[in-house]
């Protein structure tokens, strides 16, 4: 047993935008605690950044931000590796480059996509990292003509688990690219979802702006149908088989793999299970935030870097709190915040308890979303 005197060990697993948060929000508040970073790479993949990188205003090197100096100025340990599982007590971490013991821990590791879809290798996952905007960018500037199509689904066990709003950027904003190199009537665009109404998590009003948008562009739907499997040149859904030339599909998604060699509790679509203060049910100075917790909420509440944040900060108040001995745990705030670009336009959605609102496509929403990355990225540069 540590002495409450002697500096307690962190250990903050992942190094998105919850465990960066996390990792700032503990060294404000704990100037001399230990603190340390479990990741494959000591980089911040921008992934809202993705969605730019087709029509060339993003590339790699502005999307990465190596992390050397911000974990110097903040003066926290970087352990280069994968996480692998977790000791029984919590206080190990397992990794496959050795063990790191801890006093309290933050998991913060996101989610992954759910790949059971036949002939998902076909698609194009928009979000699983910068390859794949790469990818699609590629592909485009390959393609003389042809149909795009556009999707996304959800965990049938976690409806919530899903993430669409990249989704109808990658459509709105391809739709954009193509007017400008005009080409746009080469290609036939075709928005495809499981749902009437899809994007519902974002309200009515939100819903009602987007399919309108699609309709304006000439971007056809094929609405309340499953999709069924992918095919080298095609999308076959319950009852439409669509000829495609390139497919980008978000599936569900669900807990990392990692998870399964541990005891901590998990939802029924896979995530770990934690309460309104990010805490893990059973698991003393555990918390989670991020894509990979499961937390009570509002159904619409979203998987968001915005959200992630919030959940993080609240995560590292509350485990600093119980190294302390408090009992007051603080709440993180279940908030949808996000600006839905067209690569010159923004729909702006906002969603919060009680209240909620949307904006047509602005062209200074769009302003607002770059220099929000601008400033966002700056604290980590």
């Amino acid at each position: 047993m540590r002495s409450r005197a002697t500096k307690p060990r962190i250990t903050v697993v992942g190094a998105g935008f919850a465990g960066l948060t996390a990792l700032r929000t503990l060294r404000a508040r704990a100037a001399d605690a230990e603190l340390t970073l479990v990741a494959p790479v000591a980089e911040l993949h921008y992934l809202p950044g993705t969605i730019w990188i087709p029509s060339g205003e993003r590339d790699r090197s502005k999307v990465v931000v190596p992390l050397d100096r911000f974990l110097q100025r903040q003066r926290v340990r970087f352990h280069r590796a994968s996480a692998t599982g977790l000791s029984a007590d919590a206080r190990t971490l397992h990794t496959d480059a050795g063990e790191v013991a801890n006093d309290g821990i933050v998991i913060a590791t996101g989610a992954r996509f759910l790949r059971g879809l036949p002939g998902i290798e076909h698609a194009i996952i928009p979000c699983e990292g910068i390859a794949a905007g790469e990818a699609i960018r590629d592909r485009l500037d390959a393609l003389e003509g042809g149909t795009l199509c556009f999707g996304f689904g959800s965990n049938p066990q976690e409806l919530a688990a899903m993430r669409g709003g990249p989704v109808f950027e990658f459509v709105l904003g391809i739709d954009t690219l193509l007017r400008r190199q005009q080409r746009r009537e080469r290609f036939r665009l075709v928005f495809f979802s499981p749902s009437e109404k899809p994007g519902q998590r974002l309200g009515e009003r939100a819903v009602e702006l987007l399919l309108r948008e699609l309709r304006g562009r000439g971007i056809e739907t094929a609405l309340g149908e499953k999709p069924l499997r992918f095919e080298p040149d095609a999308v076959v859904l319950e009852r439409t088989s669509i000829r495609s030339d390139m497919t980008l599909f978000m599936p569900g998604l669900t807990g990392q793999a990692w998870l399964d060699a541990t005891s901590l509790p998990r939802s029924p679509g896979g995530f770990v299970q934690a309460d309104a203060g990010c805490h893990v049910a059973g698991a003393p100075m555990v918390y989670v935030a991020g894509d990979g917790g499961s937390f009570p909420g509002p159904d619409w509440m979203p998987k968001q870097a915005h959200q992630a944040d919030l959940q993080a900060s609240i995560a590292a108040r509350n485990l600093l709190g119980e190294l302390r001995g408090e009992t007051h745990m603080q709440t993180f705030r279940p908030e949808l915040v996000c600006i839905i670009d067209t690569l010159d336009r923004g729909l702006a959605v906002v969603r919060t308890d009680g209240r909620g609102w949307a904006l047509p496509p602005l062209r200074a929403m769009h302003w607002v979303k770059t220099a929000f990355e601008s400033h966002y990225l700056r604290r980590y540069r």
